[in-house]
């Protein structure tokens, strides 16, 4: 699915909307994200040599992985509950393609783990487990 019906399922629209493409494949989802080099992110991180900030990578692997629990979803939004073995491999600059790849490994009835990666190029440019909790849409 490209960037207009992705986000005809999720809630998150541009500046922060981190998709240009996505598939589900079996039980794994794997995603598309060009750093064009005008996103916000990139302004102050740094100046005169743009890297894209780990916590947007990791944002980058969360995104797509909503299509493992999209069946869960009524009603309901996810927000990161944690990430553990978050590991940095790559620095990711503006002209890069982000390929990302996830698995769920547990899920509960409201709470969602899933496996992630991100490469570039076929490398890895970080990885990471990564918790959800599916919260009402109305929260405070």
């Amino acid at each position: 699915m490209d960037r207009e019906e992705f986000k005809k399922l999720v809630r998150h629209r541009e500046p922060m909307l981190l998709v240009d493409k996505a598939e589900k494949l079996g039980d794994i989802v794997v995603a598309e994200y060009k750093v064009t080099g005008e996103e916000p992110f990139l302004q102050g991180h740094f100046p005169d040599n743009p890297i894209v900030p780990g916590v947007i990578l990791c944002e980058m692997m969360a995104q797509p992985a909503i299509l493992l629990s999209y069946e869960m979803l009524k009603g309901r939004i996810p927000l990161f509950a944690g990430m553990t073995n978050v590991r940095f491999k790559k620095t990711v600059r503006p002209g890069d393609t982000v390929v990302t790849k996830s698995r769920m490994i547990a899920k509960k009835e409201n709470y969602v783990v899933v496996e992630a990666k991100a490469t570039v190029d076929g490398k890895v440019c970080c990885s990471a487990t990564q918790s959800f909790i599916l919260v009402e849409e109305k929260f405070e």
